[in-house]
Formats: structure tokens, C-alpha cells, sequence
């Protein structure tokens, strides 16, 4: 769905068209499922997380104005439930955001050459499980679902800063994970 047919789609879905509000829901409930799933852990807690932001967000539909992207929105509305559900994630958050360290990271390289794609996204989940919650959220946000800097600010209502903080100690305790790989963790940088 192109961005002007999912404004239609929003129109209609603000209208109170339930069927409308489906169709984002269809759309964007992958994404919204992967996040809370990487955010909890638990399949079943991040079924539950992802339906409570759709439903919050169909309550709040109204409010939409388009200023971001409704997947941003979306994003947002999961992220402050993670919070309300889980509070050692905010506090984090805003431990880093206080922080006025600001990193620029290194582009990235790819991992193909070692691995194939599905294997190396199985095995760096699999890693990334042992990262604190806060470094996974962002991680996911930045890699898994392509969500630039400026959307992750916004979704969690940090500084971008911030984000690129978090993102540099993800990546850089990820490393510390992959060192007995070392033919991985060398272009983890």
C-alpha cells in the first residue's frame, strides 16, 4: 500500500469505517508484534502488548494527524505501553538520554559474505536476546524494521542523540556477545 492509499485508508478508519482500520491493522501488525516481541520476550506478552496498542490506537484514531507516519504513531503508542508494562525500559532510556555522550556510528557492513542471510538474522536474534531490553528495542527498530534515527527519537521521545548512544552500546556489547565468533563480531562495528 503506497503512503496516499494508506491515508485513505486512515480517512476513512477516522470516520469510524472499522473495516478501514482493519486493513492497518493487517498492515502493520507484523512489525507491531516483532517489536513487542523483542521487547518481552514472550510470544503470548507480545501478542497481548501488540492487540492493546491497536486497540488504543483505533480509541485514539482521531488524534492522528499525520504529522509522522502512522507506523511511527503505531510505534509509539507500543513503546509507551512497554513502559507503563515494563518500567525498567524507561528508566533506562532516559538514564541514556541525560547522557550528553554523542556517537556517530560506522556504516554498516554486510555479514553475507560469512553467513547467509536467514542464518545470520537467526543467530544475531539469538545473540541479541542476551542484550538489555532497551539496547534489543532499538536495535530492532534501526535494523530489523529500517526505522531511520529521527523515528526512533520520536517513537520514544528521546533526543536522537540519544538514540545514537543506545545504539553504538548495543552494537558494542552485541561485539562483546560475538567475540567467540570472531569471524562475526569483527564487522559488528
Amino acid at each position: 500500500m503506497c503512503d496516499q492509499d494508506e491515508k485513505q485508508v486512515i480517512l476513512k478508519a477516522q470516520s469510524g469505517d472499522a473495516q478501514a482500520f482493519s486493513v492497518l491493522v493487517v498492515n502493520h501488525q507484523q512489525f507491531l508484534y516483532n517489536l513487542a516481541l523483542r521487547i518481552t520476550s514472550h510470544p503470548q506478552e507480545a501478542q497481548d502488548l501488540s492487540q492493546e496498542a491497536f486497540l488504543r490506537a483505533w480509541r485514539a484514531l482521531s488524534s492522528f494527524r499525520g504529522q509522522s507516519s502512522f507506523r511511527t504513531w503505531l510505534y509509539r503508542i507500543l513503546v509507551n505501553l512497554a513502559y507503563d508494562r515494563y518500567p525498567k525500559i524507561k528508566r533506562e532510556m532516559m538514564h541514556i538520554s541525560m547522557e550528553e555522550e554523542l556517537y556517530d556510528p560506522p556504516d554498516e557492513p554486510y555479514l553475507e559474505k560469512y553467513l547467509d542471510r536467514k542464518e545470520l538474522s537467526r543467530f544475531l536474534h539469538d545473540k541479541m536476546k542476551n542484550l538489555p531490553e532497551t539496547y534489543r528495542i532499538v536495535l530492532l527498530m534501526r535494523y530489523q524494521n529500517d526505522l531511520s534515527y529521527k523515528e526512533i527519537a520520536s517513537i520514544l521521545d528521546i533526543p536522537m542523540g540519544s538514540v545514537k548512544t543506545i545504539i553504538f552500546r548495543a552494537k558494542a556489547e552485541l561485539k562483546d556477545l560475538l567475540i567467540p565468533h570472531q569471524e562475526v563480531a569483527a564487522w559488528i562495528e
